[in-house]
């Protein structure tokens, strides 16, 4: 690790060899106290103006009642010590913390004679403003945002979450860009052991790149294959709030506004804020809803396929026969048809989020209007196929954190249907429930204490009781933990 050097010009010369090729970078050589020194800085992550304030127009006046000159260590203990400049209480004493304190957007004094920098926390960073998170609707309850900066992110938290239980560690990414990301967690609340565990993982972990808290899930999780996630994102503060005070650990990742909650339950998917702001027997109503839309779009198109192709006795003798008349009419077999529909919808929905969205109505219009109407005009895809299809597509939004594992379950499922029948239903229905009960992070299962079926009248399960009982007993996520046997 380099140290820096009692000599300005040594300093001056190895910061222009790293930086002087870059535009942003800014080094301006001053007389303060009668001594040498320069300011360091990045021109648009740091202000003159506020520097200005806070030191050198102080140290200009002050200069002038002091005519003997100092030298550098002894201005450096007076700006650090024996002044009232807002300097950074921790000097800069290398050059590998130098440069991390003026990408941080920190303005940076160095001194002839003195072999440590003063940072001043003087950052003018440009970022979007806290709005409303697009992917997030409710209907009561705050309208925040999660930023792109991890400092205006922390300060979100910091100040819902208003007690000295809430800790917020920063470290730096083992990347080559050097990314920050914080670890947050409610002191008493989250287990010590598993944040350690959290801390040492992320530590060790070396992403390439890290432009996203979901960068640390394969080193969190390290096994190959999952259709399950056991960790939840939000872009809310107040949701991330909630689950600190639950004694969960939320992981930020500066220039993301997605924030990774760890440990996460199956059940959670299904839950909202609303759902506490509404009343019980509304809420509960609702999260009947969102169970039974997650199971429908995963199994009616392979149900609707097992029973058409393999089992039609269990139809209605109408239904069946419009069935039956509308597959007469397309060249296709049911079970190809109903994939070929899936993954057309799928390229369509693709399609509408990776354009700009001026143009992201138009497509879902063309596909809507022309590409099903030409379908079924030309005779390639029946009005029942397009029909089931559509309602699973449209079913999935209503738990949107499962929108990935669905979407693979729900064409395994059609192709398991279709190639076997009502045993490979039942052995997709299987799979799904395999998958989810080996599924844990930091020991908490994902299906801890699943409320249903075994126990579906739980108090917060799949229907609620009133919010004020609730409230009588505290929920700690590390009560869920397996058993130790």
């Amino acid at each position: 690790m380099q140290q820096l050097s009692l000599h300005l010009a040594e300093n001056l010369a190895e910061l222009d060899a790293r930086f002087g090729a870059s535009a942003d970078y800014y080094a301006k050589e001053i007389m303060i106290y009668h001594c040498r020194g320069c300011i360091v800085l990045f021109d648009g992550m740091a202000s003159l103006d506020s520097l200005w304030e806070l030191l050198l127009d102080a140290a200009s006046r002050q200069a002038l009642q002091q005519p003997c000159p100092c030298t550098g260590q002894e201005v450096y203990e007076r700006i650090l010590h024996g002044s009232a400049s807002p300097a950074e209480s921790t000097p800069v004493e290398d050059l590998p913390d130098l440069v991390k304190r003026l990408t941080a957007g920190m303005a940076v004094l160095l001194l002839d004679g003195c072999a440590k920098g003063i940072a001043f926390s003087v950052q003018a960073l440009k970022y979007r403003s806290v709005d409303e998170p697009e992917g997030e609707g409710n209907l009561r309850g705050s309208r925040e945002g999660f930023a792109d900066l991890l400092r205006v992110n922390l300060s979100l938290l910091r100040r819902l979450v208003r007690t000295d239980d809430l800790v917020l560690e920063v470290a730096q990414a083992d990347t080559a860009a050097g990314t920050e990301y914080a670890i947050c967690y409610c002191r008493g609340k989250a287990d010590p052991a598993m944040v350690r565990q959290v801390r040492q993982t992320l530590a060790a972990a070396k992403p390439e790149l890290l432009l996203d808290s979901s960068y640390f899930v394969p080193w969190l999780l390290p096994s190959r294959a999952r259709l399950f996630t056991p960790v939840s994102y939000t872009q809310r503060p107040a949701a991330a709030s909630a689950k600190l005070c639950e004694g969960r650990i939320v992981v930020l990742v500066n220039g993301s506004p997605s924030a990774m909650v760890l440990p996460a339950l199956f059940c959670e998917n299904f839950e909202c804020l609303d759902d506490y702001a509404s009343t019980a027997v509304f809420a509960s109503f609702l999260r009947v809803l969102n169970y039974a839309s997650f199971y429908l779009t995963v199994f009616l198109p392979g149900a609707f396929v097992c029973l058409a192709v393999y089992l039609p006795e269990l139809i209605p003798p109408q239904l069946l026969y419009k069935i039956e008349a509308a597959e007469k009419a397309t060249p296709l077999p049911l079970f190809a048809e109903m994939l070929l529909v899936i993954l057309l919808l799928e390229v369509i929905r693709e399609a509408g989020l990776r354009m700009p969205q001026s143009l992201g109505h138009s497509v879902s219009l063309v596909a809507a209007l022309i590409l099903g109407d030409a379908a079924i005009a030309t005779g390639l895809m029946s009005t029942p196929v397009i029909f089931v299809a559509s309602i699973t597509s449209i079913a999935v939004f209503v738990t949107p954190a499962l929108y990935e594992p669905a979407t693979l379950l729900r064409i395994g499922v059609v192709v398991a249907a279709g190639l076997a029948g009502p045993v490979g239903l039942a052995g997709a229905f299987f799979v799904l429930l395999l998958s989810l009960s080996g599924t844990g992070m930091l020991g908490v299962p994902y299906l801890a204490q699943h409320p249903f079926p075994q126990s579906p009248l739980a108090e917060d399960g799949v229907i609620r009781r009133n919010y004020r009982h609730l409230s009588r007993k505290g929920f700690n996520i590390w009560q869920k933990r397996r058993p130790r046997a």
